[in-house]
C-alpha cells in the first residue's frame, strides 16, 4: 500500500482527483467503483469542475457504488442514489444509464447481491475503486467481522454506524439498519484501489488499517493484500501512524524516479 501524507482535506481532495483525472484520460472507457459520505465529496467537486472545464470525459465511464441502504427508495435524500446523481451524475456528462447502485429495495435482496456481483463481473471488473473508512476501520457496509473472502452481500450495520449515520436523518429510528454492500473480496477484485481518510477522527482506523494485521475486526486491513493500492490522508489522520516519517521520506523521494516507474 503506497500512503501518500498531505495537509488537509483539500489537499487530500486535490490529489485524489488527480489520480482519477489520469485513469479517466488514460482509459475513456474506465469503470469507476465509488463511495459515498462527506469524504469523496471534495473529490467529487473537482471532477465535476474539470469535466465542465473539458480536462475529462464521462461519455464512455461506468460506475458501481459499493452500497445501498435497504428499504429506502432512490428518490430519498438520504438513499446513495441520490446522493450521487446530486453530488456527481447529474453534473457530468456520464449516462445514468451506465451507473449502477444496489438496488435496496429488490424483493429478493440475495438475487439482487448475485445479480450486483454479476453485473461488476460483466462489465470486466472494476478499474479504479474509491473508497472512504469508518472510524472503526469498516470500508463500504463491511461491519467489523465480515468474512474477508465475501462478495456483494447483505449487511447489518453496527450501532457505530447507525449513531454515525443518525445525523444525515431527522429521527435515529429512521437510520436503516441493513445495507446492500461490495464485499471485501469485491473490492480486491478492482485492478486499482483509492482509499481516502481526512480528520484524527480517522487517525486510529488509519493505523490499523496501514499497520495493523489483516483481520476482519478492520475490514480495511484486507487493502494490505492488494497489489496496487493509493492510501491518501490528511495530517491529521495520519497522526497515529508509527511509520509517518518514512512515509513522507518515500514521497519526496520518490520523484526521483518518477519518469522511470
Amino acid at each position: 500500500m503506497d500512503v501518500i501524507i498531505v495537509s488537509d482535506y483539500e489537499e487530500m481532495s486535490d490529489r485524489a482527483a488527480e489520480i482519477v483525472a489520469s485513469a479517466m484520460q488514460e482509459n475513456p472507457n474506465l469503470t469507476l467503483g465509488l463511495a459515498t459520505g462527506s469524504t469523496p465529496e471534495g473529490l467529487y467537486s473537482r471532477m465535476i469542475e474539470m469535466n465542465q472545464q473539458g480536462k475529462i470525459d464521462f461519455s464512455g465511464v461506468r460506475s458501481f457504488n459499493l452500497d445501498e441502504y435497504v428499504g429506502l427508495d432512490p428518490t430519498h435524500e438520504q438513499s446513495y442514489r441520490y446522493f450521487m446523481n446530486e453530488k456527481l451524475f447529474d453534473h457530468v456528462n456520464i449516462d445514468k444509464a451506465n451507473t449502477h447502485v444496489p438496488n435496496g429495495q429488490a424483493e429478493s435482496l440475495t438475487e439482487e447481491c448475485r445479480r450486483y456481483e454479476s453485473a461488476i463481473k460483466d462489465a470486466g471488473g472494476i478499474d479504479l475503486q474509491v473508497l472512504g473508512i469508518g472510524r472503526d476501520g469498516h470500508v463500504g457496509f463491511n461491519e467489523p467481522g465480515t468474512s474477508l473472502g465475501s462478495k456483494t452481500h447483505i449487511a447489518a450495520l453496527t450501532e457505530e454506524t447507525v449513531e454515525d449515520n443518525s445525523r444525515f436523518f431527522k429521527k435515529a429510528e429512521d437510520v436503516p439498519r441493513f445495507s446492500v454492500t461490495m464485499g471485501i473480496q469485491s473490492i480486491l477484485d478492482a485492478h486499482r484501489c483509492l482509499l481516502l481518510a481526512s480528520g484524527a477522527n480517522k487517525a486510529e482506523a488509519v493505523r490499523r488499517t496501514v499497520e495493523g494485521p489483516i483481520t476482519s475486526s478492520v475490514t480495511a486491513s484486507a487493502l494490505q493484500m492488494h497489489e496496487d493500492t493509493i492510501a491518501i490522508v490528511d495530517q491529521a489522520a495520519a497522526s497515529q501512524l508509527e511509520r509517518k516519517d518514512y512515509y513522507l521520506w518515500v514521497q519526496e523521494n520518490m520523484k526521483s524516479i518518477q519518469d522511470r516507474m
